[in-house]
């Protein structure tokens, strides 16, 4: 069994980087949002969040996010700041005649919960491994800890998050690692970008994936978008890090 310490051991709670929110309400909202972003909001009606993105009319990617469903409105938890300005703008563009009302928290603090169930809050859709995730900040009796142990146990599981992975514009979501991570329904029809990234996932077109990266010959790993290289070969392109280890865009060929 289990000891009352080991059970405390592994309840804590960590505050991530600045996150935004933008609410989506009307009564077009779900039509709005399930003809733009990759993932299917039918799954909302047994699940308590979805991961999802939102892509350039070519396929690559430009935003990720979490939708969950209220009661009348739709919540779009994002990263924040700037990013949640863009994403805001963005959404906005297509809302055309469409009875939608979008508004904007650009910085909201959200927190990845280990051992204890937030209320609210939703499992984090894309890996079991991290956590729960909650607008409301865990009871004082639960430790926190640093952001740096999430950021490993993402890096660990290859996820990608966000701009900190992706090269705007230019990623596209199999290179990331999306799809493995729940954030691409192929079974929906059609949305912005759906035709590209339909066509990679069928034919089986990408050749460079998001893989955990390590360089055990420096102290410290490239900065984002670095090129690594194996001898005089390049093999990948580095993306985000914490202390030792990271995430680099590498040739399958070379992934070894």
């Amino acid at each position: 069994m289990t000891s009352l310490q080991d059970q405390n051991q592994n309840t804590f709670f960590v505050k991530l980087r600045p996150r935004g929110v933008i609410y989506v309400e009307g009564d077009d909202r779900k039509d709005f949002l399930q003809r733009i972003v990759t993932n299917d909001l039918n799954l909302l009606e047994e699940e308590s969040a979805i991961y999802s993105c939102l892509l350039t009319p070519q396929g690559k990617f430009l935003h990720d996010f979490f939708i969950s469903k209220g009661p009348d409105s739709y919540f779009i938890e994002c990263e924040g700041q700037d990013r949640a300005s863009d994403l805001y703008e963005r959404l906005n563009r297509y809302k055309l005649r469409s009875a939608v009302t979008l508004s904007l928290d650009e910085q909201t603090p959200v927190y990845a919960c280990f051992g204890v169930t937030p209320t609210p809050g939703y499992q984090d859709p894309r890996h079991a491994g991290l956590g729960w995730r909650s607008f409301s900040k865990p009871e004082d009796t639960i430790r926190q800890e640093p952001f740096e142990l999430w950021d490993r146990l993402r890096i660990n599981l290859e996820i990608a998050d966000g701009s900190r992975d992706a090269v705007l514009e230019r990623s596209t979501l199999e290179e990331l690692n999306i799809p493995r991570h729940n954030g691409v329904s192929f079974t929906k029809g059609c949305y912005v970008g759906q035709e590209l990234t339909a066509r990679v996932e069928n034919r089986g077109l990408a050749k460079k994936h998001l893989r955990l990266f390590s360089n055990e010959n420096e102290q410290s790993l490239p900065a984002f978008g670095e090129i690594i290289k194996d001898g005089d070969k390049t093999v990948g392109e580095m993306r985000s890090s914490c202390h030792d280890i990271g995430l680099a865009v590498i040739r399958d060929a070379q992934a070894t």
